[in-house]
């Protein structure tokens, strides 16, 4: 590795020293050459030489792009002058990604080929600038709009584990859900909105990530330690939610859709439009509605309280020059939702209202089919402005990216004062980005800068669970890239960090809550990893990465009874930094009549964080009594040595010539152990269990004179029991197997070439199986006495419509 890290070191320097040594594009003679800007023309074809109107020709760099006339041909903005890497995509065909010269004005055409299955890619995330994806020495998975729209999930990160292998939810009911990536989430993973890190109090069980679903444009998957790029806390990886792409310039788009649930009665609707025009002046405004009564399955019926809405809205305005590009970009997520207690009447196994209350009753069927929110209920708003910025400076490039974002957590569990927060959480955080990417050199592609947010959080109300604390992180970095021979891809760099915590002192009715105290962590991480394409059908990966996490505040200094969660939670600030050290390896396989992945980790970590239940001096569990003869269960955040190691694999079988039919299989598995036994046990608590996916699905791009991309999938999705547990305390029970069957069918209707609107239903749980997903938290609420079952049971079938009218037009 030292060696290794040496080359990529010295390509930094060679980088940086200003040698250039660049092939000059032909120029365009019908556009006249300013200093300093080109522009790239062209056509666009398909195989026979037949041009393809309204294909998409996006530099990456430049945030632009041009949609091709009627004759296929097309004329970018005037960028900066360099090296920018060219999409060029239409629907149906084999997306083209490649690296052009326009240090002049530039001609290239491009000649696209049918496909069934899309290979390429680009991504921005764990990387200092925009590349192809087989580039990516660390796994990373694209899921796109239209596999969102094609896929029936509860929420976006559902959706997510059901596309990526190797990504899980942590889910408490169908609203709330945690990203979990080979085992580790909470704080360990990172979740990016539009380049800004999303920052809404992640350390909790039923905290959501908080960002509009039906907004979302394409979401990147990047599994493994990613602190080289962004820092603590991206240990198990990123989930990088992409809403705002610039659409093509000298267009208009937009969409409406509609959805509904009819288990829940879930509908949900949203809108946006964006535009680009030819003065380089562009925008995206989106809003959303959605609302949610109780999910039901056949052993709980209706669960009581489950139900929730929102209202989003969003987007950004901005323009594109010669010079580069700024934009604005505002969201802002409302949600409200009820928590399921799950407590059950003792005769009758139905559930309460107001459970160990005066109030206590058995929720009757009118208030089971309401949509109106009872305690225990959230409120969350989280509202963000940024500023995304890429300026041209010579031959290199300057990007600032400033961001503020407030997040407001109201959580409400009095009945008789239902309007009034017992714990009200204020969470402000700026973020800030400076990156100088180097001009390419001698293939080096060089990128140095600084990152890092501002946190301060206050407690607006009178119960207090974390104390009110300021922190300031700060990090260096260096990122370099070089690909040899369009074969060889070899990309590292290295980091360091610091993090300097003040918490604040608390006195609850004259008692020392909180004490105050200050911390200041540091660490440094750094990666190495190599693609290799040997042949255009294979390609190899290897990646080596360390990455850190501080411990968060909560972890530090919890000490009170959180809502919804019937836990106490106790901290200890002594606790030390998390560090990783992850070895990746891969192999990817396209050809005519299949598609093959497998990658494989393992993944050491020092000082591991968990909690786990407290143990009463008399053997049971540790209760405190929070008054009012109310009792929470103890926990308590200690550490220990861990590891993790699993696997992946992806095969679709697409044979020639029946290039309509797919049949597609995945597995996934991680397995992670404590280096040291706790009552018996080893395991690490809350590890997904195996999951394999099965899927036939059948393409039909056109059928018919109206009907087009048609497809129609069956599909069975079986989870593995979970039986490792990390049952010491009584933390965590095993979980048993299940199969779940779902149906899809969708279409797109066209008249006169024009697509009118899409239409996509699925049928999930077919069957009806009645089933508890092992990272469900609701999996331990109360025990039915009347079927000895414990806890609440995932959804049970449910039927999906979702209608999508596409707006397209172009400006003359």
């Amino acid at each position: 590795m030292r060696s290794f890290l040496t080359t990529l070191l010295i390509g930094s320097l060679v980088s940086a020293s200003g040698i250039v040594n660049t092939a000059t594009a032909a120029p365009y003679g019908s556009y006249a050459e300013v200093p300093g800007k080109s522009v790239l023309s062209g056509k666009v074809t398909d195989a026979s030489g037949k041009p393809l109107a309204g294909a998409a020709v996006f530099l990456h760099e430049a945030k632009a792009g041009v949609v091709t006339k009627d004759d296929g041909t097309f004329t970018s903005p005037a960028v900066p002058a360099g090296k920018y890497l060219v999409e060029v995509s239409f629907t149906g065909y084999a997306t083209q990604i490649l690296t052009i010269d326009l240090s002049t004005n530039a001609v290239r055409n491009f000649s696209l080929t049918e496909t069934v299955v899309e290979q390429e890619a680009v991504i921005v995330t764990g990387v200092a600038s925009a590349i192809r994806l087989k580039e990516s020495a660390q796994p990373v998975s694209v899921v796109k709009r239209s596999d969102l729209l094609q896929s029936s999930s509860t929420n976006i990160i559902d959706a997510l584990s059901k596309a990526v292998p190797g990504v899980s939810g942590l889910s408490t009911g169908p609203a709330i859900a945690k990203p979990v990536i080979r085992g580790l989430g909470y704080n360990r993973v990172v979740t990016v909105h539009d380049g800004v890190r999303q920052e809404g109090q992640q350390w909790g069980d039923e905290h959501g990530i908080e960002i509009d679903e039906y907004s979302v444009q394409k979401v990147e998957v990047l599994k493994g330690p990613a602190s080289l790029m962004y820092g603590s806390d991206a240990m198990a990886g990123v989930v990088h939610i992409i809403t705002n792409v610039p659409v093509e310039r000298g267009t208009i788009k937009g969409n409406i859709l509609g959805s509904f649930t009819d288990n829940n009665g879930l509908w949900g609707t949203n809108a946006n439009v964006a535009g680009h025009l030819n003065n380089g002046f562009n925008w995206n405004a989106y809003g959303t509605y959605r609302s949610a009564g109780d999910y039901q399955n056949k052993y709980d019926g209706r669960v009581f309280n489950s139900r929730f809405n929102e209202r989003n809205f969003g987007g950004y305005v901005g323009i594109n020059k010669s010079w580069g590009y700024s934009h604005l970009l505002v969201s802002n997520f409302n949600q409200q939702i009820g928590m399921v207690e799950g407590a059950r009447d003792a005769a009758t196994g139905q559930f309460l209202i107001f459970p160990e209350t005066p109030d206590e009753r058995i929720a009757t069927n009118d208030e089971l089919k309401s949509r109106s929110i009872y305690t225990p209920y959230q409120r969350i708003n989280h509202f963000k402005i940024a500023s995304d910025n890429n300026f041209a400076i010579g031959n290199n490039r300057l990007m600032v990216n400033i961001g503020y974002q407030e997040n407001k957590r109201r959580e409400f569990g009095d009945p008789d004062a239902p309007g009034t927060p017992d714990l009200f959480f204020d969470l402000k955080t700026v973020n800030y980005s400076v990156q100088f990417q180097l001009h390419e050199n001698n293939g080096w592609k060089t990128a140095f800068g600084v990152t890092g947010m501002y946190q301060q959080n206050r407690n607006l109300a009178e119960e207090v669970l974390i104390p009110e604390y300021n922190q300031f992180d700060a990090g260096a970095f260096i990122y370099t890239k070089k690909t040899f021979n369009s074969k060889l891809t070899l990309s590292g760099g290295v980091r360091g960090d610091i993090r300097s915590l003040n918490s604040k002192a608390f006195d609850d009715n004259g008692s020392p809550k909180f004490s105050a105290f200050k911390k200041n962590f540091g660490n440094f991480s750094g990666s190495a990893g190599l693609s290799y394409n040997t042949s255009k059908d294979v390609t190899l990966k290897l990646n080596i990465a360390r990455g850190y996490r501080a411990p968060s505040v909560s972890e530090l200094a919890s000490n009170g009874a959180h809502e919804g969660t019937n836990r106490y939670e106790y901290g200890d600030n002594n606790l030390k930094t998390e560090t990783s050290f992850q070895v990746d390896a891969g192999v990817e396989v396209n050809t005519m009549h299949v598609s093959f992945s497998l990658n494989a980790f393992y993944n050491n970590i020092s000082n591991y964080i968990y909690y786990s239940r407290l143990e009463a001096v008399g053997g049971g569990d540790s209760l405190v009594d929070l008054g009012g003869g109310d009792f929470a269960e103890a926990f308590k955040f200690r550490q220990a040595g861990a590891s993790l190691a699993g696997f992946e694999v992806n095969v679709d079988l697409h044979p020639h010539p029946l290039d309509w039919l797919h049949f597609e299989n995945s597995f996934s598995m991680v397995a992670g152990t404590f280096n040291q036994t706790f009552e018996g046990t080893n395991k690490l608590p809350f590890i997904p269990a195996p999951r394999w996916q099965s899927e036939l699905r059948g393409n039909f791009k056109k059928a018919g004179s109206t009907l087009r991309n048609a497809y129609l999938k069956f599909a069975l999705d079986y989870t593995a029991s979970q039986k490792n547990v990390f049952s010491a305390y009584n933390t965590e029970t095993p979980t048993g197997s299940y199969a779940l069957l779902n149906i899809g069918a969708g279409t797109d209707v066209v008249s006169r070439g024009k697509t009118i609107f899409g239409i996509h239903l699925s049928l999930n749980n077919l069957t009806d199986v009645a089933y508890q997903n092992h990272l469900s938290r609701l999996k331990y609420t109360d025990v039915n006495n009347v079927t000895g079952r414990t806890g609440v049971f995932n959804m049970g079938r449910s039927f999906n419509v979702k209608i999508n009218v596409p707006l397209d037009f172009r400006l003359k």
